[in-house]
């Protein structure tokens, strides 16, 4: 795993910088700065547009009761879409992009649940909404009594709550 990140962090600096190169060769200096601050203001309005979505999402996925699992990984996709589209470079800005394409969320989404699952390093458990949690269940029955109504005659069982003894 480390090597995998020290090759990134070396890899991708050395992709870009040829990238800049070639793309400054054919497009210009000037057009090539130009393109790379339109993308950074691009991926922060999208980012803020589809981010208020994705929330907005979660929020009612919580107000029905269920965890908002696809939305959570849809916020965490738009973050590094965002930290993507914010570094210079023409092949970040194009995995920025791909991050922002739901149906590709999705499948990037379903492809890692399958690896996860697969590797068998994670386990679920919990309930479920109206599940029970293995208390006792204490049954009753309620009458509502005005305040001004007399109190019932003690039928000589006491009262469990305040009687000691």
């Amino acid at each position: 795993m480390a090597l995998i990140v020290l090759g990134l962090l070396i890899g991708v600096p050395v992709i870009e910088i040829a990238v800049f190169i070639k793309a400054g060769e054919i497009i210009g200096l000037g057009w090539t700065l130009a393109v790379i601050v339109l993308t950074a203001i691009a991926g922060t309005t999208l980012l803020r547009w589809q981010g208020l979505g994705v929330l907005a999402r979660a929020q009612a996925a919580l107000d029905r009761g269920e965890m908002p699992v696809a939305e959570v990984f849809d916020g965490l996709c738009l973050l590094l879409a965002g930290i993507v589209l914010l570094t210079p470079g023409f092949v970040t800005d194009a995995i920025g992009i791909l991050l922002f394409i739901p149906p590709l969320r999705r499948l990037l989404g379903h492809w890692l649940l399958g690896r996860v699952l697969a590797s068998g390093q994670v386990r679920f458990s919990g309930r479920g909404p109206g599940q029970q949690t293995g208390g006792p269940v204490i049954d009753g029955e309620f009458r509502e009594v005005a305040d001004d109504e007399p109190a019932p005659p003690d039928n000589g069982g006491g009262n469990p709550w305040t009687d000691r003894s």
